[in-house]
């Protein structure tokens, strides 16, 4: 099992229909799974590619 890693949290806001109908929607972390040092843990995708650019 891969470890979370980030702290980060889905965001929420609404679902807007074109009469304006609001309906609560939760937007998702882009979580993926990376091997760093030998261990498995779970990070978003952006964090991976702040992770790629500062070991570059």
């Amino acid at each position: 099992m891969a470890k979370k890693v980030t702290n980060r949290k889905p965001l929420s806001g609404n679902r807007r229909s074109h009469a304006l109908n609001a309906t609560k929607h939760q937007y998702k972390l882009n979580l993926q799974t990376v091997t760093i040092d030998g261990k498995k843990v779970k990070m978003s995708a952006r964090e991976i590619r702040t992770l790629n650019k500062k070991a570059a």
